[in-house]
């Protein structure tokens, strides 16, 4: 199994629904997203995927947060924007990217909210292929 990691970073805002303590009040973050992707085999070229596509792919979503307040965004205005939630949205829009015909998958999402702080979404077994 091959593997490839691309990294973006943006700068939002939110607030944390049904939390009690500072989060609850609206602050911010410089996020930074991790994607990995994995694959069995390589292409013609010798590689599992081209970054400069996934990096591209990954820009878009970060264009639509970049300097937003991520709770008056959809989903995020019914979800709550937390770092597992934002994993799971960056896992969802990234996958509607990737060519169906390329056996090449996401294995991991991680979401930095501090240098210290991330969390990670996995996809199930059902919801990879």
């Amino acid at each position: 199994m091959f593997e490839v990691t691309v990294e973006e970073s943006f700068a939002a805002g939110h607030a944390l629904r049904n939390y009690h303590g500072k989060c609850e009040n609206v602050h911010g973050h410089n996020y930074k997203v991790q994607v990995t992707l994995q694959g069995p085999r390589l292409d013609a070229a010798g590689l599992l995927v081209d970054f400069v596509l996934i990096k591209k792919q990954m820009r878009a979503v970060v264009e639509r947060l970049d300097h937003q307040f991520l709770n008056d965004l959809a989903p995020f205005d019914v979800l709550n924007p937390s770092a597992e939630n934002m994993a799971k949205y960056f896992y969802d829009e990234l996958s509607k990217g990737l060519d169906a015909e390329v056996p090449v998958h996401i294995g991991a999402v991680k979401v930095w909210e501090t240098d210290t702080a991330s969390a990670t979404y996995r996809p199930t077994p059902e919801e990879a292929p």
